[in-house]
């Protein structure tokens, strides 16, 4: 699971209180004056990488995201699960991950080839692109846990659990706080969205915060996830990781053809 600050911006309104002193009925009555409305923020603009680049056009990024199809698919949904799915995933946390690659705050030589040749706009053009795809699920995994604290349970339900609601002795919080209920993240605050990823990328994804790692630089560094992984054993990390392949929102179930195509089961 990979994460980003949250830039917000606030606007506030400001109150005028006029207290009315009784007063003879010849005095004018106080007058007041609207408060001048706030005015927003621009939304379309947004630094990544080298220099500000507009909201993404996904007809661009269809052609830019060519290069990624070997790993990742044509449509965003890989089939090796060492390569993560990106069909379904916000514009702006791919553009991020591709900024972070190419200066170095994600260390992976394979994706700095690729990302060191892209601008800002290239960036989003992709992550729009692959915004606009449906990521397909694949199945929770509902053998039974060996041994241990959950032994007899199923890894999909402890990662239900933990998901929806955290550990229960407060060390982990709910997953589904910052990435929702069916795992579509939040695209505003660049939560990812997780629902369908394949488990094995997101078990090794967990590992690597539970052992500390960040992404990021100084500043822009993330270090939120390596805090909440630092208390998930093994058992969870699995539980999670499978409980996240299989979930998503009924809605946005694609196609047979499309789950066919991925290997999955239809219906």
């Amino acid at each position: 699971m990979k994460f980003t600050r949250i830039l917000g911006v606030a606007a506030a309104l400001a109150f005028t209180a006029v207290a009315v002193a009784q007063e003879p009925e010849t005095e004018p009555a106080a007058t007041v004056s609207a408060a001048p409305e706030a005015v927003p923020a621009p939304i379309e603009v947004l630094e990544v990488g080298d220099g500000d680049a507009v909201k993404g056009d996904a007809q661009a990024g269809a052609g830019k995201a060519a290069a990624c199809a070997a790993c990742h698919g044509l449509d965003g949904n890989s089939s090796d699960p060492q390569y993560p799915k990106l069909a379904g995933q916000h514009e702006r946390y791919i553009a991020r991950q591709l900024s972070l690659y190419k200066n170095g705050g994600r260390d992976n030589a394979i994706m700095l080839g690729f990302a060191s040749t892209l601008s800002g706009q290239d960036m989003r053009d992709i992550g729009a692109y692959f915004a606009s795809q449906k990521v397909v699920p694949g199945v929770a995994d509902d053998t039974l846990i060996a041994e241990g604290p959950y032994a007899d349970r199923k890894f999909y339900q402890v990662g239900e659990q933990i998901f929806r609601y955290g550990k229960a002795d407060g060390s982990v919080p709910s997953c589904a706080a910052c990435h929702g209920p069916t795992g579509s993240g939040n695209p505003g605050a660049a939560w990812p969205s997780l629902a369908g990823q394949h488990a094995g990328y997101t078990a090794t994804a967990l590992t690597a915060f539970r052992d500390g790692k960040v992404w990021g630089n100084g500043e822009n560094a993330n270090a939120i996830m390596a805090g909440v992984a630092a208390s998930l054993s093994d058992d969870e990390i699995q539980a999670l990781a499978s409980y996240i392949e299989g979930l998503h929102n009924a809605a946005d179930t694609p196609s047979d053809e499309a789950m066919a195509a991925a290997g999955q089961p239809q219906g």
